[in-house]
Formats: structure tokens, sequence, C-alpha cells
């Protein structure tokens, strides 16, 4: 019997199991990164846990290698299967199972999306904060400890997340944390699943913290004469401890393929996106204070709105960033690098990142959420051309090894997978790295869960 028929006996309805040419390609790849696809022997679309531990029991007993995909937006190739095997596709385990309001809690199975999740809450009056621009599914968000543009003011998934329900790699399931706020008891077991990019466990079912929408949110833009100057600014305003629910830098590249991209008007100048909420009179008191700083940063035009429908277009902007640098370029990829600093160190982190790039003579934008020091140079690449992959890969290189000097990480939200591994000693020494090895042994000894991903081989 081969891997399809096996695996219709788990999940008869066949339309849920397939080898098909066109969906095993589009399991082969994330949404726009530079590595090399690779297709999953078979693509799997569970419903429920039991299907999920059933899948992962038979995976376990004849050593088939197993990747979880969401909606394919992670950039480090997570979800290429780079050894075969099944791709247990989760979008069709997408049932907001429970909302308490009056907790701050929900429950949600992994492919529910951040955008589903929030038109759900908002009757209740609540929101998500996360939100790493593309429409996610919150397991995946999970799996690599998503953040984005309000990590600034909320914190990263690893800070939303108080539960886990998780099917190991022999197809046991179990729950970790719960509905409390906090807990002292024992390991911190969801805190471990978050982040682990698949390679420990399949996370089935989230429990989140959700927030109140506030009564007045703020957007403004100020533009600057360079990066140096806009970096300086946004280290400025966190140094005086402003209340902003984000702060972003997109530079000149990035702002002239947005205008392309979505035919906006943007003054083509290193900008910075910025965003304040809560009670009217605080923000227009918070907004009054930053504009002073961004004037004396240096800032040359400063522009803000109220209206809900302009602030979602300016955002939308500054989160399609990605996708103007791929449509600016037809057939090219991206390569975008994701390290994060201390505050103090930004300025010049970003200057060095602008050279690098120049220096190596790529098309390529510098943007991301400053406000808490994380940044991405965004590369266009053509993969096949051995000499422009090079230069870009030197250029990543470049930019993480300044990070790394001044204390801080090689990715701040995008995750190892298969990009970043070659980072991982460097960053966490021998001892912290065999620890990890050692614990994904414990939980996966026959290595089928996202095989070849975080660790070199």
């Amino acid at each position: 019997m081969n891997l399809i028929e096996s695996l219709r006996q788990l999940i008869p309805d066949t339309d849920r199991v397939t080898a098909n040419e066109t969906i095993r390609n589009q399991h082969s790849q994330d949404i726009s990164s530079y590595h090399q696809p690779h297709q999953p022997d078979a693509v799997v679309y569970p419903k429920t846990n039991t299907e999920v531990s059933q899948i992962i029991a038979f995976a376990h007993q004849h050593n088939i290698p197993l990747v979880p995909f969401g909606v394919g937006t992670s950039v480090e190739g997570q979800v290429i299967p780079v050894k075969g095997g099944i791709s247990l596709n989760l979008t069709m385990m997408n049932n907001i199972l429970d909302i308490r309001p009056n907790d701050f809690l929900v429950k949600v199975q992994p492919g529910v999306t951040r955008k589903q999740l929030n038109l759900a809450l908002k009757e209740h009056g609540l929101f998500f904060p996360v939100d790493p621009g593309a429409d996610a599914t919150l397991g995946g968000m999970a799996a690599t400890n998503a953040s984005g543009t309000t990590a600034v003011r909320y914190g990263t998934m690893r800070q939303q997340v108080l539960g886990l329900e998780t099917v190991l790699a022999d197809g046991r399931t179990i729950h970790t944390g719960g509905l409390a706020v906090k807990s002292s008891a024992g390991y911190n077991l969801t805190g471990l699943f978050v982040g682990s990019e698949g390679t420990l466990g399949i996370i089935t079912e989230l429990t989140l913290r959700v927030y109140g929408i506030p009564e007045w949110t703020l957007a403004a833009r100020a533009v600057f004469p360079d990066v140096g100057a806009a970096s300086n600014a946004a280290a400025a305003m966190r140094m005086c401890a402003l209340p902003l629910d984000r702060i972003e830098l997109v530079d000149t590249r990035t702002i002239q393929v947005v205008n392309q991209f979505k035919q906006t008007t943007f003054q083509e100048a290193p900008t910075l996106f910025l965003e304040f909420s809560g009670t009217r009179q605080a923000v227009e008191h918070d907004f009054t204070l930053a504009q002073q700083l961004l004037q004396e940063e240096g800032s040359l035009d400063i522009a803000y709105d109220t209206d809900t429908k302009a602030r979602n277009e300016l955002w939308t902007a500054r989160h399609e960033a990605a996708l103007a640098f791929t449509a600016s370029a037809p057939g090219k990829r991206l390569l975008s690098t994701d390290v994060c600093v201390p505050l103090s160190a930004l300025p010049s982190a970003i200057v060095n990142a602008r050279q690098a790039i120049d220096e190596a003579g790529l098309d390529g934008g510098l943007l991301g959420h400053v406000g808490d020091g994380n940044y991405h140079a965004a590369l266009l690449i053509d993969p096949t051309n051995p000499d422009e992959l090079t230069r870009a890969q030197h250029v990543n290189e470049q930019i993480v090894h300044y990070a790394l000097s001044q204390g801080g990480t090689c990715t701040g939200e995008h995750g190892i997978g298969l990009g970043k591994a070659k980072f991982l000693k460097q960053e966490h020494g021998d001892n912290a790295v065999q620890l990890m090895q050692a614990i994904k042994q414990l939980l996966d000894p026959t290595d089928i869960l996202n095989p070849g991903k975080i660790f070199l081989p």
C-alpha cells in the first residue's frame, strides 16, 4: 500500500489527502523567500486533533517526515519539506472555540487567521494585537513566535499565548498552561513550544490573550532627511517612554516601491509611521510631545490622521512593502534579514545595513519595527544567479554579525528555519545549542517533525 492509500485509511475523505502536482507545488515553498522549493510526497488537511494525532502516529511508526503548513507566509523556509514526506495543512482547523470577554481570552484552532479572529472579537469590543502584516494563521504565528508592528506595546506571540494543545511526535497529546494569566507550576512548556517552528510538536489549539479596543487612535508619519535621523528619532521617543502602539521605519527605496505598487503618493524619503491609542485626551497629549521630539531630531514634515479608513490605508501600505518589492521585479525573490538590536545600537545598525546594501550593488530597502530594535533589509535577488545570491548572503551576514556584536539577535520574529541555522551557535554558544538539540532528540527521537530546520545538519 502506497503513502496516499495509507493516509486515506486514516482520512477517508479523498479531497483531504492528495498528491496533486499543483497542490504539492503550493506546499513546496513559502510566500516569497529565496529558499529552494521542495515538494512533499503528500498533502493532508486534518479537521480535528484526533486526525492530527493519528497522522503523526502513522508518520512516527513509518519514519515519514511531517511538516506543518498554515498559509505559507513564513520567510525562512520553515514550511518547506526538505526531506519530502507529508505536508500537514492545518487551514481546515479554523474554528474559534470560545470567546471569554470577561477573562480577556479566546480559544482557537491553529488554522484561524488573525483577521478572522479580530472580525469575531469586534462585536465584543476586543481585539488581538499581534500584527505581522500577512493574514497568517495563529498556529503558524505561535510556531515562529511572530510579532510585527504592535510588538512595541503588546509584545510577541510568546506574551499572548496562555496555553496550548500540542500533539507530540509519537501521536500523544499534551496540554500546557491554562486560563489563568500567570502560573509558577513546573517548567514553562508553553514557552518551549512557542517558537519551536513545528520541530517539537504540532499545535492543535491555542488559548490567547485579547485586549479592549481603544477609545481613540491616531496614526502619523514623519519624514526625515536620512535613515540615521529617522532611527535617532525612534530611539528618542522610546527613551522618553512615549506609549506608542507602533513605530515603523521605511526608507526611501521602500517608499518608492510602495508608491508604485499601491498608487500612493507618500513623499519619497525615509519615514517613520507611528500610531498612538487610548483616551482622546491622552493621545493628543502624547502626540504633541512626539511632534516636539520628531522636530528636534530633524523631521522635515509630520502628517497625522484619526479617520479609521485613512489609518487602515496607511498601515496597508506599510504591511505590503514586501509584496511591493516582489512586484517591482518579476522573477526575483526576496531575501529578508531580521535582526534585532538594543535600542541604543539601533541608529548605527540601520546606517550600517544601508551601507552594506549599497556597497553590494543590490536593490533593496530597509523597514522594520524600530520601536523594539527589530528591522529588516529586503533584498531582491535572482536565486539562479550565483553572484547575486552570494552578494545578498554576504549582506545578510554583515547585518547579522553587526547585530550580534551589539548584543542583538539574528532573528527578531521570522525564526531560524533554513536561513538562520548557521548563526545559531554564534548567538547562543555550543552548550546552549547542544541543550536545544537534546530537547529535540528527547521529544522527536526519529526526527520526523519538520526535519532539517533550526539546526545545521
